[in-house]
């Protein structure tokens, strides 16, 4: 049976009360190139490059001018170095050239940003403009398909349903509680389903029980 959106929401919020953005920015485009960065890279290790990175380039010209062997060396630790440079290159020169250097504050402006995707847009708009929007990342769609909330083959589809199952001035928290649920108990190879207090309201764990 899916959960009620209420009764979901509250147990989230007893369990995660301090659900929020972990990634450390100062401006709406310190935000956009630390969210590129955290693609499958945690957030801990994100705030420890850009802590040094923001010091040397914080603004989108700055990233423009950068060397590409020295933007990789700084990011190297997050992973992926090579493709998450370009991206934050190709972003950058986009936000200079066709916006002034300034990050639009809608969504459908955000996604025309080289490479910049849907899930990066909707957590710049939710975290950095305080707009609604629900960021599927890999712990939103994990978790979202385990609750029954959502089901659905790709993280495209998934928002589109979480958007109908959530009231609209609840998606950015939904967002951040099933970020945190997913991150810290609902976890993809050891979920922690015995302790979780969402398990009778779970798909995954009800189904896991029946082939026991």
């Amino acid at each position: 049976m899916i959960p009620k959106e209420e009764e979901l929401l509250s147990v989230l919020e007893q369990l995660h009360p301090t659900a929020d953005c972990e990634l450390n920015f100062k401006t709406p485009f310190e935000l956009l190139v630390a969210v590129i960065l955290s693609a499958q890279c945690t957030d801990k290790r994100v705030n420890s490059v850009t802590e040094s990175l923001f010091k040397v380039a914080s603004a989108p010209s700055d990233f423009v001018e950068m060397d590409t062997e020295t933007l990789e060396k700084m990011i190297f630790s997050c992973g992926f170095y090579h493709n998450k440079a370009k991206a934050i290159k190709d972003m950058s020169k986009c936000l200079v050239d066709k916006y002034g250097g300034v990050v639009p504050s809608e969504i459908d402006e955000l996604v025309k940003l080289s490479g910049v995707g849907r899930k990066t847009a909707n957590v710049v708009y939710a975290v950095a403009f305080h707009g609604q929007a629900i960021a599927v990342d890999t712990h939103v769609f994990r978790v979202a398909n385990r609750l029954g909330i959502a089901k659905a083959s790709n993280p495209l589809d998934t928002e589109k349903q979480l958007q109908k199952y959530f009231s609209q001035n609840n998606w950015s928290r939904a967002h951040h509680l099933l970020l945190f649920h997913g991150r810290y108990i609902c976890k993809s190879q050891k979920p922690d389903c015995v302790s979780c207090p969402l398990k009778s309201m779970c798909d995954h764990y009800q189904e896991a029980k029946c082939t026991k």
